[in-house]
């Protein structure tokens, strides 16, 4: 049954309380963690409603569940983003509520709160926009899109081994501010995200209030599986603000290759635009990692290919696919979208010198096994169809730091993709 915001919102505070008050100490920092910055600074409304919610947290009695910190006003957002304990032991709250119940969230407050959590970090990367087209006049607001690997919670914590971070900087009750803060300030028209393990209990919710519709795929085997205490499997996850498109069409697509089905997953839904009536489709994809398995890519890619050639009747249709293709430009799978019969471009290329080479990286990281750098994250667009308006610039490596990502800076071990598009006005674009 459906509880309202403000009885939920009690509830998950009780269970809340030990965060709480743990924030209403300094916390210290391991010698690990990043040279000594500026601090994110306090509120005093944060203060005063960590120091109430402590108190009132003193008088309750029953189990209670450390979910992470925040202010007492946070809890009309943040509090329905339950942890793994948290979610197993309540998994009523997994199942989303009919949106139209749910209160709405100014994001400057989301952002402000987010923040407010993040206090004692070092502040988040400046990064800036390069404006790419001013000679296309546009009778339309620009549509932005963001592409981004969050890093799966279960494979940050328990397989992915960043030897280099700090475990405090994985934890998932801060890390998930860092997410959001990213995604608040840049503010998408349509987010495309993979590893996903925390859709129904953090991002659905809250950027539903938004005014965000999403739509999460699950890998069929996901390795978050293999971890304990996990928040289930990850997928894909695609959302778009309603009050800019209308939903046409949906897929859900498992990927195929040389005839067998893997455990890749890719989602395609076409939009139409309110203002302009125009249509596109928006596609976002994750396939197979790790060396040795670059053929098996290639099959999966020509396999999304194939797929989005229908969905698009053969190429009628604008089309934006985002994805973490795990695949350097040198590959096959990079070959085939780059000479595809749906005439598609690498927004990012844009951002070179010549227009003709992808930037040297979009993941760096080190484990156990050594450090690695790598292009391997991409959004390919309908090169007659559409214009790049602007691009997110990368991080420098100055920025990214020795210990490369992620970080207490940055919560993902890839840097996310924002770019900004228009529909090309002439003739070609008229499709």
């Amino acid at each position: 049954m459906y509880q309202s915001p403000r009885r939920l919102c009690s509830a998950l505070l009780q269970r809340d309380a030990p965060g709480l008050r743990r924030l209403s100490t300094p916390r210290l920092r391991r010698q690990s963690s990043p040279p000594a910055a500026a601090p994110r600074p306090a509120s005093p409304r944060f203060l005063a409603a960590v120091s109430a919610a402590s108190g009132a947290a003193r008088s309750c009695s029953g189990t209670v569940y450390s979910m992470g910190n925040g202010p007492s006003r946070l809890y009309s957002a943040l509090a329905k983003t339950l942890n793994s304990s948290a979610a197993s032991q309540h998994p009523e709250y997994l199942v989303s509520p009919d949106s139209e119940h749910l209160e709405p969230i100014d994001p400057k407050e989301l952002l402000e709160e987010c923040r407010a959590v993040l206090h004692t970090r070092p502040p988040r990367f400046q990064r800036d926009f390069v404006n790419l087209r001013t000679d296309c006049p546009s009778s339309h607001p620009p549509i932005r899109v963001m592409q981004w690997n969050i890093l799966a919670q279960a494979l940050g914590e328990g397989k992915d081994n960043f030897v280099q971070c700090p475990v405090e900087a994985l934890k998932w009750e801060e890390r998930k501010c860092l997410i959001l803060e990213e995604i608040l300030a840049y503010q998408p028209d349509i987010l495309c995200l993979q590893e996903v393990d925390h859709y129904f209990d953090t991002f659905q919710p809250l950027l539903s209030r938004l005014g965000y519709q999403g739509t999460f795929f699950p890998k069929p085997w996901s390795p978050c599986l293999d971890v304990e205490h996990n928040n289930g499997p990850d997928g894909c996850a695609l959302f778009f603000l309603q009050n800019r498109f209308k939903l046409v069409n949906s897929a859900n697509i498992r990927l195929t290759a040389m005839t067998l089905k893997t455990n890749q997953v890719a989602i395609a839904q076409t939009l139409e635009c309110r203002e302009s009536g125009r249509q596109f489709c928006i596609a976002v994809t994750h396939l197979k990692a790790r060396t040795g398995w670059e053929r098996f890519r290639s099959a999966q890619g020509c396999d999304l290919l194939q797929n989005l050639q229908n969905i698009t009747k053969g190429a009628k249709i604008p089309l934006i696919i985002c994805g973490d293709f795990n695949a350097e430009p040198t590959e096959e799978v990079y070959k085939h979208f780059a000479s595809s019969s749906l005439n598609l471009n690498s927004a990012y290329k844009l951002l070179s010198a010549d227009g003709q080479s992808e930037p040297p990286y979009t993941t760096w990281k080190i484990r156990t096994s050594g450090e690695c750098r790598h292009t391997l994250d991409y959004i390919w667009y309908s090169k007659y169809a559409l214009n790049v308006r602007s691009a997110l610039d990368l991080l420098t490596e100055e920025q990214i730091g020795p210990n490369r990502l992620p970080s207490f800076n940055y919560p993902s071990d890839h840097l996310s993709l924002v770019c900004d598009f228009s529909f090309t006005e002439g003739p070609e674009g008229l499709l």
